[in-house]
């Protein structure tokens, strides 16, 4: 069965502001020093994917600077535009129905546009196999990570597994689904050997997903479905954001794979990371002799396991350890490392104080 790629591009990766912006979220940014995240996610899926066979979802706001920076990775007709940002179940299924009604059923992989990947052989092998376990067996599968220490970033997946002999390379029924943990649960889990970080990639053919949304999420398949049924540009921009408004916001993972009795997880082992904030940086780039991170111009004295990020002006630290700092033309972030998490909240306090403008 014919493989396709998913990407969803529309999160804001707010735990990278100020970096990270409304118009150019995380996923836009350069940050290993190659290219942005979201091309070398295009270019690692293309290795078994064939390019015009990956569609992008994204939302309308970053339309404009997405096409600008994935000019030379993705065909504009394969860009999925989102009126309004409703979840993943609401990008999932959009991208599913499209597949559907283009070539009438086919394999989804879908991927987050804004993860690191270190073994990319492993990663297609890890990809290859969950698509041909999706297609012969009809089930939804979810690739887990075996987790390398207690993070409290990460969601968790509970196992079902006879021994510890069929781990490597097996497929297994999950126990539970668990949201991110507090730090001594996340112990517990990793100690187990039990569980696996959810790294947010699925496989599964196109109709089994949407049976499961009609199943599980009936209101969201009936609106998409709705929309779906109106004959190829027929639908007016204004009547497509009107029904897509009223698509209910949940995540896959709550309203299907958290429920379905059809999921499966795999095991993966192909040095990922999410690079979800500051603290992540380390998996992309090495740290000095002090282990420092840093990327501008610097001077330091006495500054050491600190993440230093300048994109114009000159950064002078002493004494610092274990810090975070991040300057742009127009802020300046200063936290622990442990706080990195809680940039979020800073996002969220920027909005409630009407300072947008530094969105």
């Amino acid at each position: 069965m014919k493989l396709y790629g998913v990407v969803m591009a529309g999160g804001g990766g707010t735990r990278f502001w100020p970096l990270s912006r409304q118009d150019m979220p995380k996923q836009l940014l350069n940050l290993s020093g190659r290219d942005a995240l979201i091309n070398e996610t295009i270019a690692r899926i293309g290795k078994f994917i064939p390019q015009e066979d990956i569609y992008i979802v994204t939302n309308r706001r970053q339309h404009e600077s997405l096409i600008e920076v994935t000019a030379s990775s993705v065909k504009p007709d394969r860009i999925l535009l989102e009126p309004s940002s409703r979840n993943t179940a609401a990008c999932i299924g959009y991208a599913a129905f499209q597949i559907v009604k283009s070539y009438g059923d086919g394999v989804m992989c879908v991927f987050p546009s804004d993860h690191y990947i270190r073994d990319e052989g492993a990663f297609s092998v890890t990809l290859t196999d969950a698509a041909r376990r999706a297609s012969s067996t009809g089930k939804l599968i979810t690739i887990g990570i075996k987790p390398t220490l207690p993070s409290t970033g990460y969601g968790y997946i509970k196992l079902l597994r006879a021994s510890e002999a069929e781990y490597n390379g097996a497929f297994f029924h999950v126990d539970e689904f668990v949201e991110k943990p507090n730090y001594d649960k996340a112990k517990s889990f990793v100690e187990s050997g039990d569980y696996l970080w959810n790294s947010g990639i699925f496989v599964w053919k196109a109709s089994t997903i949407l049976d499961n949304f009609r199943r599980f999420l009936p209101k969201v398949y009936n609106k998409l479905d709705e929309i779906f049924k109106y004959p190829d540009g027929s639908l007016s921009n204004e009547k497509f954001e009107e029904l897509y408004s009223e698509i209910p916001n949940i995540s896959i993972d709550y309203g299907i794979m958290e429920r379905s009795d059809e999921v499966m997880v795999m095991p993966g082992d192909f040095g990922w990371n999410d690079v979800g904030s500051w603290d992540s940086l380390g998996a992309i780039y090495p740290a000095d002799d002090q282990g420092n991170i840093v990327n501008g111009e610097n001077i330091k004295l006495n500054t050491k396991n600190s993440i230093i990020h300048s994109t114009g002006r000159l950064i002078a630290t002493i004494g610092l350890d274990n810090m975070i700092v991040v300057e742009t033309k127009d802020t300046l972030l200063v936290c622990p490392k442990d706080k990195a998490q809680d940039v979020k909240q800073i996002v969220d306090l920027l909005k409630e104080q009407g300072k947008g403008h530094y969105l």
